[in-house]
């Protein structure tokens, strides 16, 4: 009973899921680095880089030491650069397919309202990979909107969630990495 009730408390701490899981993204969809996130109409993977805010680069670096984001979820604010594979369909790379940013603002009557922080027009990606170099500067829940319009006149539109700031569980888990295993 001890055993399953670590395994319990794991996997509460660590949001991981079930194969049966209904989430738009789940650990199960993670493999090397990218989340996947699944609509009725497409299927990506998300991988997102993080370069916090007051990194300053040596002279001599050849390249800035960005590190990975795990499924959308970013410390603090500073630059993330992040890549979308488009999995599948195949044929979604001929889709013309918009990029935007948004900010969820909340009220106090707990509504919530999308401000646009940057949109690209729609354009088809034929290399099946999609990628921008994002600054986010203020802690918040924002969405990453891919929309789109299949050739069939079929709707594309797939959400991803980033969540810049740390919840309660990720400074537990911060707290107490030395303990945890790294992957």
């Amino acid at each position: 009973m001890a055993i399953f009730s670590s395994f319990l408390a794991f996997g509460m701490l660590y949001r991981a899921s079930s194969q049966g899981d209904f989430a738009d993204t789940y650990p199960k969809g993670f493999r090397g680095g990218a989340c996947t996130v699944e609509t009725d109409s497409l299927t990506i993977g998300y991988s997102g880089y993080y370069l916090p805010d007051d990194y300053e680069a040596p002279s001599n670096t050849i390249r800035s030491p960005f590190m990975p984001v795990q499924c959308g979820k970013i410390p603090e604010p500073g630059t993330i650069n992040i890549s979308i594979d488009l999995l599948y369909p195949e044929s979604a790379r001929d889709t013309p397919l918009a990029l935007r940013l948004v900010k969820v603002e909340s009220n106090e009557k707990e509504t919530s309202k999308e401000s646009e922080v940057f949109s690209l027009p729609a354009k088809p990606h034929q290399s099946g990979v999609i990628t921008q170099s994002i600054k986010l500067s203020e802690v918040g829940q924002y969405f990453l909107y891919l929309d789109g319009t299949h050739a069939d006149n079929s709707r594309v539109q797939v959400k991803v969630p980033l969540n810049v700031g740390l919840e309660w569980r990720d400074h537990l888990r911060k707290l107490f990495s030395t303990f945890m295993k790294n992957h």
